[in-house]
């Protein structure tokens, strides 16, 4: 017994020097974006111990400059707007599509290779989308807060598709059966019976959309784009120019933006990773 206990505890070294490297790897960028946050601007120096060392007055003064800069509050209800409506419809859009698939899949060809085509689409980069979208948009009058949704909406699509297809096959179809011989139609079946069973891969969804549409600058920088309206991500781009970049209230305002987005991931975290590995089961 004491062999194997001492065989395990070797075997447990580097899982554990991996996790301290892992763990300083996100610790030490948090860091440093506080500790910046905090200082003034006659704090920051060039060498590395004065980038390290703790502000000489903890002060927020540059959090209410970055908010004032930004127009915080309304580039935050813009963000969350967008957030919102792209995780609701989402779920509800999403969801339909994967149910629909994934129940038909091994039945159909039609089924099967809408499937492929839906989870394709996962492989076209952003980059070459980019200019169609623009000029579709604006040609469809919808280059504007609106047409980010629908842009999201279609970006999403491939993996949460994937997700609740996968996830569905962890769904015994006799529930569906029982529910049919009871006189429900596939809709309310769908509704009042797939749909509840389906929670934790609404929340790992959810928080997969959210935290993409959240951070996201290019879409709303290249529809957006002169409609005087920002999300957070894109009003941050003010403290980026051609001569600099103002560090202290970037970090502060990257800080403020994190919170909402945090908060968030927190009170799903308990189905995040359940729906995750349900998901990938094939």
């Amino acid at each position: 017994m004491k062999q194997k206990n001492k065989v395990a505890a070797t075997t447990n070294w580097p899982l554990t020097i991996l996790l301290i490297v892992g763990c300083l790897t996100v610790i030490f960028p948090l860091y440093m974006a506080l500790v910046i946050a905090f200082k003034k601007p006659s704090e920051m120096t060039n060498d590395i111990a004065g980038a390290l060392s703790l502000p000489k007055s903890w002060s927020l003064e540059n959090f209410a400059e970055a908010m004032r800069v930004t127009d915080f509050w309304h580039s935050l209800g813009y963000s969350i707007m967008i957030t919102i409506a792209t995780v609701v419809l989402a779920i509800l859009i999403h969801s339909l599509a994967g149910y629909a698939i994934g129940r038909s899949m091994a039945k159909s060809k039609f089924y099967k290779v809408s499937y492929l085509y839906i989870v394709s689409g996962m492989f076209v980069p952003f980059a070459i989308l980019m200019m169609p979208l623009v000029k579709q948009t604006a040609q469809m009058g919808v280059d504007n807060w609106f047409g980010v949704i629908l842009c999201y909406l279609v970006f999403y699509m491939p993996m949460n598709v994937m997700l609740y297809s996968g996830y569905l096959k962890n769904i015994p179809i006799a529930l569906e059966e029982a529910a049919f011989v009871d006189g429900a139609t596939t809709w309310s079946t769908y509704w009042k019976v797939i749909f509840p069973i389906m929670s934790p891969m609404h929340a790992t969804v959810a928080v997969l959309t959210a935290l993409g549409t959240w951070n996201d600058v290019m879409t709303p920088l290249v529809i957006m784009s002169g409609t005087g309206a920002n999300t957070l991500p894109l009003a941050q781009l003010t403290f980026q120019t051609q001569f600099g970049t103002n560090y202290n209230l970037a970090f502060a305002s990257y800080l403020l933006a994190l919170l909402p987005i945090l908060i968030f991931y927190l009170v799903c975290q308990k189905q995040i990773i359940n729906g995750v590995v349900n998901g990938a089961v094939k």
